[in-house]
């Protein structure tokens, strides 16, 4: 099925679009990140690197319901396509902010992807459920996460890589700009359908259209679970991102080369679960699988704090060296574990709220999910940010992580229970039923 989707229009051309914009994104904010923190003419580089995560997270609580209003009032090939035609002016920003070596502008470009990314992200999983069948969601769903964390991987290396000395900034400028145009490119060729709700009026606050989506997504209590659960799942993934260069520079004692090596393997992982999940819900999304990915991060979570609690650091260890210690497979193969994990959980959960939203009101039930993610992942980080600033160790931080994902299993058994369980050693897919 991997190889059918890949090379039809119903999904590649937005595949593609997907993963060069999510590539663009994490290049700009990995190469301001360096810039911040390494600028000879930049102060207080901690702080802006928290300032410059807020920018880019900010939109999404404000113009998420605005996105979900345009895809399912407008043709949705067509809002993408100027979206993205849209995103190549907030390239050209960032490419001149580099340049002119200027954090303000550059400030402002990042905005801008944001606010591209925040309306964006309705459309993209709205449009999914048009193009594909309910038994292609999960696959296509797994390819689109796992093509995410990719790019979050390829984005960090290359984003720091291109800006490590002035030089550089060529190049960085010149792939902004190139990736935008690419993601443009695809977007032409994404096949057009027609609107989901063409009498829909569009909310003039934005605001108050982001207050009521998630009002309406409350009174729907199977759509809520779904992306409370979705929510968990990027809550625990920007807290372990978030913690991973800590614990491999104060813990592990490790170069960024083992940062690096560490993220690959997260990514990797991720990908791999969610194709998993994807072969085994070939017919509709198999719900029995989210219990069981919970299982799995808990139980890696836990081998990782006790892995961590057991390290002794050592100084600037390059990451073959790492890996070819017990300690440091360890790691990686609980860090493997993990992700597998988190691909079986998410996987299952979103196709299964994609399926179950009505086509008249899916993107606005997907904008809606956008807004709690990003709740989740904001409050999630800065409460690690404060146990970090109250000295809690990062070992404990991650034994939390386990025993939180172990209560997951018990909130996604209560609220899924009966169209999950049923389907524990049959082998076959849950019923979603509509």
């Amino acid at each position: 099925m991997i190889k059918e989707l890949m090379s039809t229009r119903r999904f590649a051309p937005l595949f593609w679009a997907q993963f060069c914009s999510a590539l663009n994104d994490n290049v700009l904010k990995n190469a301001l990140v360096i810039i911040l923190l390494f600028g000879a003419t930049t102060a207080h580089g901690d702080s802006l690197v928290t300032l410059s995560l807020a920018v880019f997270i900010f939109p999404f609580f404000i113009l998420s319901g605005l996105g979900g209003e345009l895809a399912d009032k407008y043709v949705k090939s067509v809002v993408a396509r100027r979206l993205k035609f849209a995103e190549i002016f907030a390239a050209i920003f960032a490419a001149i902010g580099f340049f002119l070596h200027s954090v303000p502008l550059l400030f402002v470009a990042l905005g801008l992807f944001g606010i591209v990314a925040a309306l964006f992200g309705p459309v993209k999983y709205a449009m999914l459920p048009d193009q594909l069948s309910v038994g292609e969601l999960a696959t296509g769903n797994a390819l689109v996460e796992g093509a995410t964390f990719m790019a979050i991987l390829i984005g960090t290396i290359a984003g720091g890589q291109f800006v490590s000395g002035t030089r550089h900034m060529a190049l960085v400028s010149t792939a902004v700009v190139a990736l935008s145009l690419l993601s443009w490119g695809f977007a032409l060729r994404i096949p057009t359908t027609a609107p989901s709700a063409p009498d829909l009026p569009v909310t003039a606050n934005p605001w108050t259209s982001t207050c009521h989506l998630l009002k309406t997504l409350y009174a729907e209590p199977r759509l809520w679970d779904g992306m409370v659960i979705v929510s968990w799942f990027w809550l625990v993934g920007a807290v372990v991102l978030s913690l991973l260069p800590a614990l491999i520079k104060d813990i592990v004692g490790g170069s960024e080369g083992v940062v690096t090596l560490c993220l690959a393997v997260f990514a990797i992982g991720i990908a791999a679960g969610s194709l998993f999940a994807a072969r085994l819900s070939h017919v509709r999304p198999n719900l029995a699988l989210v219990p069981i990915g919970a299982v799995v991060m808990g139980l890696a979570g836990l081998d990782l704090a006790l892995a961590i609690g057991s390290t002794t650091a050592g100084h600037e260890i390059p990451p073959l060296a790492f890996a070819g210690s017990f300690s440091g497979l360890h790691m990686l193969i609980d860090f493997a574990l993990f992700a597998i994990g988190g691909g079986l959980f998410v996987v299952p959960s979103f196709a299964a709220v994609q399926a179950w939203s009505a086509p008249s009101e899916r993107a606005r039930v997907i904008a809606a999910g956008n807004v709690l993610q990003a709740a989740f992942m904001v409050i999630g980080s800065l409460f690690v940010a404060l146990l970090q600033a109250a000295g809690l160790p990062i070992a404990w931080i991650f034994f939390g992580l386990a025993i939180a994902s172990f209560g997951s299993v018990w909130f996604v058994l209560s609220k899924w229970g009966k169209e999950g369980v049923r389907d524990f050693g049959s082998g076959r897919s849950s019923p979603i039923a509509s």
